[in-house]
């Protein structure tokens, strides 16, 4: 108990010292990349510091990692520097021993890291965005164009030159109507469907069906049983493509269902909800990195140590965005590009172990 007791004294004041500074560099890079614009829109003071009060969890959430990665490295290179990691050898105590609480905190850690982001963090973020996208004059519109939609699972299919949000109108819709075996039913085509809010369908102006029957092509009104199937919502429709980094897990999960239900790709989107999950891991990754490195360095031992974790950590995040990038366009699962770097360097950091100077 007294070495953990003492470990975790040289370890938190700098783990704490490491987080602050590292979120008041971003919220600071976070303010001046939009100085000249605030100046330029008349932003007032207290707003901008508003702005960077919003922004203050996502920077925590993003210090996190970086200040877990220096306080590990820092305080081993510290204590081998000081040998007293080597009176503590010398008392039979391994390295994997003597380091556990660190793995344990870091394991706990990866898990508030998750909490804070679904919980806080993602939430803020928005308000900030929405804040700063309106001080600014950069509001997005969320009309849309060239719009094709898949609904009922393929039996209807929608297109539209255009969307117009305000009105809820389509204009130029072709709407094709399929059997459950997907065999043809009708096309219609309408200058422009406008949504009931009543019915809670579309209705059609200008509208023509078109059917095959008995070998010819036959036109005539729109028969009632297609008209009350076209249930689509309009927020479907609507240009309001989803970041799934930037809302919260259960958000994320309703977007991706609704990219499969409207035959959209949703590759990406998957893989970035799994590495909402996996992406926590970090913290334990560079820990578990941190104290398989410390012992393989016999001179400039701080340097050394805090320079290797650093590339290691870098090593980590090339190889994650590598996997899902091959995720993004299939060539392997969504679940393999956000989960398979994690299973990877905790191999790595067990082989560094199990080698180092102990």
């Amino acid at each position: 108990m007294t070495l953990v007791k003492y470990l975790y004294k040289q370890f938190f004041p700098v783990l704490f010292g490491a987080i602050l500074l590292s979120a008041v560099v971003l919220n600071l890079v976070d303010v001046l990349m939009n100085l000249w614009r605030y100046i330029q829109n008349h932003v007032p003071a207290r707003d901008v510091f508003y702005i960077m009060a919003l922004y203050t969890p996502k920077t925590i959430w993003y210090a996190i990692p970086l200040g877990i990665l220096f306080a590990t490295s820092y305080t081993l290179s510290v204590l081998y520097a000081h040998n007293e990691l080597t009176a503590v050898f010398a008392s039979g105590v391994s390295l994997l021993r003597f380091t556990v609480p660190l793995l344990v905190l870091a394991a706990c850690m990866s898990f508030c890291l998750f909490l804070l982001d679904d919980k806080l963090a993602v939430e803020t973020y928005a308000k900030k965005q929405e804040l700063q996208n309106a001080l600014l004059n950069q509001e997005q519109t969320l009309d849309n164009d060239s719009i094709v939609i898949l609904a009922e699972g393929g039996n209807i299919v929608y297109k539209a030159d255009s969307y117009e949000d305000a009105q809820k109108r389509l204009f130029n819709v072709h709407l094709v109507f399929r059997s459950e075996s997907k065999k043809l039913q009708a096309v219609i085509r309408a200058d422009m469907a406008l949504w009931d809010e009543n019915s809670s369908t579309w209705k059609l102006q200008n509208a023509t069906q078109y059917a095959h029957q008995g070998g010819k092509i036959v036109t005539g009104a729109v028969s009632h049983d297609f008209i009350s199937r076209l249930t689509e919502p309009p927020e479907t429709f609507r240009n309001n493509v989803v970041s799934v980094e930037e809302v919260t897990a259960r958000a994320a999960k309703v977007y991706i269902e609704h990219l499969k239900r409207t035959g959209l790709p949703y590759n990406e989107a998957l893989s970035l909800y799994y590495k909402k999950f996996s992406f926590p891991f970090i913290v334990f990754i560079v820990v578990f990195l941190s104290i398989g490195l410390s012992g393989h360095a016999t001179k400039n031992v701080m340097l050394i140590s805090l320079a290797l974790s650093i590339g290691a950590a870098v090593a980590f995040y090339v190889t994650q965005m590598v996997t899902m990038l091959l995720a993004k366009f299939g060539y392997i699962s969504a679940f393999s590009g956000a989960w398979f770097p994690v299973f990877l360097f905790v191999v790595i950091s067990i082989v560094l172990l199990r080698y180092t100077r102990t």
